[in-house]
């Protein structure tokens, strides 16, 4: 039944919002206004109301994956006597992953959804995200280690991440979020190219 309704504009969003589980009450004024702050997204307002259950379990996980990283940068970024090269790739990381967040929340005010309230949402220490202990660890060292630590981690953090974005374009159906979801892929690789050659460097 809900197949016959894709093809009509008007009830798309209804649609979109009962397969991912998500009551579409409050949503008809949802996509006016839409701000992508400052993604580089550029797809028309409408289109970000077609979204399914892939797209929907992708912003979702990365929003707080995005959000470990931006605390594994900050940690990094407060401490004495680290790389520079390692300074300058952090300071990267933190600039890029959010706005990225705050796009991503647009989105799901967009859709009506919850970020806290997916069914699709706990990644637990999947996803690459790092455990309680590694994140003390982190904090708790300085200089070389510390270096160390924040690209081994963050290698293994990107790989979920480019993981999970596979995923995405794999399954997913919004424009934008397979853009971001590319764009996860490129960056991040580019990035774990670079840790490895600084971990193999020091």
């Amino acid at each position: 039944m809900r197949i016959r309704t894709l093809a009509l504009a008007s009830t798309a969003l209804s649609t979109a919002l009962l397969l991912a589980g998500c009551s579409p009450s409050g949503t008809s004024d949802g996509m006016a206004g839409m701000d992508h702050g400052s993604s580089s997204s550029t797809a028309p307002a409408e289109t970000s109301a077609q979204f399914n259950a892939a797209d929907q379990m992708f912003v979702t996980m990365m929003i707080p994956h995005h959000e470990q990283a931006i605390d594994m940068a900050d940690m990094l970024l407060a401490k004495d006597g680290i790389d520079e090269r390692v300074i300058e790739l952090a300071q990267q990381i933190k600039d890029a992953q959010g706005p990225e967040i705050e796009t991503m929340q647009a989105w799901l005010e967009d859709w009506g959804v919850s970020a806290d309230d997916s069914s699709m949402g706990g990644m637990d220490h999947g996803g690459g995200m790092m455990s309680e202990d590694s994140m003390t660890a982190l904090e708790s060292a300085t200089g070389a280690e510390a270096t160390r630590l924040f690209l081994e981690g963050m290698i293994e953090h990107h790989t979920g991440a480019i993981e999970m974005a596979q995923a995405a374009l794999d399954g997913g159906e919004n424009p934008d979020v397979l853009e971001l979801a590319q764009q996860v892929i490129d960056g991040q690789s580019a990035e774990i190219t670079t840790m490895q050659e600084i971990l193999d460097s020091l």
